[in-house]
């Protein structure tokens, strides 16, 4: 039972608004008020509540939130049974003595009546224990009823902070695996005194400027994913003597698609780390998108001393950040014939 409530006073700090606490006790208010006093609003009817009724009701109300604010909350701090027991205890005696003042002494001098003609104690405790249970009885149903809501939107965080978290960690994996091939090949072309060095390193740094700013973002759109893309395929164009290595057809009909970043680029890796390419030979990535799908492919051709499967961090990583952010709206098919190697990727956007 102690775990059940350790975290109580961590959900009162990120739960459930003070406004719509208060909103819940109205309603319940209401409830309650229509099944005690009205059941059928076409039959009802109205009168004055008698003097004691009234006096019932205001100790009904106090005991309720007294119960509710000070027993049930210091109970269920660091619970044990003998707490619960003694806190209702101790409602009782505060509704008994709340309606000993209320109907014995206050009315007393104000009307000149009381509803208990010389009780004794023993008895009039006795009496109470009946008229103090529903008080008692409602308090901690409503309590419990708002605990409940406070944990499930508690649960609901945590599970949100984990999927954010693992994204992050995913994110990470990502980076580094890339920018440390790109720097492998810009080490060479420096290493070699060629001409491409610097525009390469002016690619990297538009690169560099995208996974640290807009990389970071939960969404981003989907042609500035394109865009990076666009500048992974030039950086690696760099170290290969044909042009035409890749040629990429893409028709987006919805500029404002948005996606998470490094959705689609880990196909694009995976084919140029695996893959074989050659004007003649070259590597074929289709991009189509609408208002309600998003299809992706890349093909590329395997050598003999290639892998013919997914490999590499951030391709493993891209099943796992499809099934956090697409569960059960993608599909991502991996198939193999005739030498060529194709990764089909699709999207539902509805």
């Amino acid at each position: 039972m102690s775990n059940f409530v350790k975290n109580y006073i961590e959900m009162q700090q990120v739960t459930l608004s003070g406004k719509t606490e208060w909103l819940i006790h109205i309603i319940f208010w209401v409830l309650a008020a229509y099944l005690t006093f009205i059941g059928n609003p076409f039959q009802a009817s109205f009168s004055v509540p008698d003097l004691f009724i009234i006096t019932y009701l205001v100790t009904f109300i106090i005991t309720f939130y007294f119960h509710y604010l000070m027993v049930m909350n210091r109970v269920f701090k660091v619970f044990s049974w003998q707490k619960l027991v003694a806190g209702i205890f101790i409602t009782f005696l505060f509704f008994t003595a709340c309606r000993w003042l209320a109907e014995q002494y206050f009315t007393d001098i104000l009307f000149g009546r009381t509803n208990y003609t010389n009780p004794n104690l023993l008895n009039y405790l006795v009496d109470n224990l009946s008229y103090s249970s529903k008080p008692i009885i409602y308090s901690s149903f409503l309590w419990f009823v708002i605990y409940f809501i406070r944990l499930m939107e508690y649960n609901h965080q945590i599970l949100e902070e984990n999927k954010n978290t693992e994204i992050r960690f995913l994110k990470a994996q990502i980076n580094p695996h890339f920018v440390f091939n790109t720097l492998n090949n810009i080490y060479s072309m420096v290493y070699f005194q060629s001409d491409k060095s610097l525009p390469a390193i002016e690619k990297l740094s538009h690169i560099m400027r995208f996974t640290t700013y807009d990389a970071q973002k939960e969404k981003i759109l989907l042609s500035d994913e394109v865009n990076y893309i666009k500048a992974y395929i030039e950086l690696e164009q760099f170290r290969h003597e044909d042009d035409a290595f890749v040629v990429f057809d893409q028709q987006i009909l919805n500029e404002k698609i948005e996606i998470p970043p490094y959705i689609l680029s880990p196909l694009v890796e995976n084919a140029m780390k695996h893959g074989i390419a050659s004007n003649t030979n070259p590597i074929l990535i289709t991009l189509h998108s609408d208002h309600e799908m998003l299809s992706f492919k890349v093909e590329n051709g395997i050598g003999t001393q290639k892998k013919d499967k997914l490999g590499g961090i951030g391709l493993d990583n891209l099943q796992k950040r499809l099934d956090i952010h697409y569960p059960k709206s993608h599909t991502l098919t991996i198939s193999k014939n005739d030498n060529r190697f194709t990764a089909a990727l699709q999207i539902d956007l509805k």
